[in-house]
């Protein structure tokens, strides 16, 4: 599914993050430390070689909602937005956190000159968050900061499965034709 808002072209795909070779950045759901985890950031540590955890280990710890860069090491992209999201029920308000988190990315992309970021569903693996609701916020975040950006052009989704694309997909349509309506 593709969207377009302000210039910016959002699409929502299956797949995994680590295997966007089209996007300048790919966006890490990161832990606090900024080391290698499970889920997302395992994926992302593995991927791209032990010179991510000695490049991101002065930039630890992160806050909640907060966004850092580093390269892309092994990857094919040039640079990774390494963003902490809210552990659900524990860090709040979380909705507020988990849109910060998607607005400190694009602002990273933007202070970097980046036209293209590939997001993973921030929060909904091991944090917990419900993915429906996060959808919304993710989704919602991007479309709401789509007429500031300059340098983002394309905005990714990269979701694991078929039911991450589905709620996703609801969510752009639910979003949309609210805009519209």
């Amino acid at each position: 599914m593709t969207h377009t808002k302000a210039g910016l072209t959002i699409t929502l795909a299956k797949g995994n993050i680590v295997e966007q070779p089209d996007v300048e950045a790919i966006v890490n759901a990161a832990n606090a430390q900024l080391r290698i985890g499970g889920g997302v950031a395992g994926a992302i540590h593995s991927a791209a070689g032990p010179e991510l955890a000695e490049e991101t280990r002065p930039m630890a710890p992160i806050e909640p909602g907060e966004a850092v860069v580093s390269g892309g090491h092994a990857l094919p992209n040039d640079h990774i937005i390494h963003v902490l999201g809210p552990v659900y029920g524990r860090d709040e308000p979380s909705d507020a956190l988990l849109r910060a988190g998607y607005e400190n990315a694009l602002s990273r992309a933007e202070e970097n000159d980046l036209s293209s970021v590939a997001f993973p569903a921030v929060s909904t693996g091991a944090f917990g968050y419900p993915l429906d609701e996060a959808a919304r916020i993710a989704v919602g975040t991007v479309l709401d900061v789509a007429p500031t950006l300059d340098a983002v052009a394309h905005v990714r989704f990269v979701l694991f499965d078929e039911n991450a694309l589905s709620v996703h997909e609801q969510a752009l349509s639910a979003l949309r034709d609210e805009a519209t309506a």
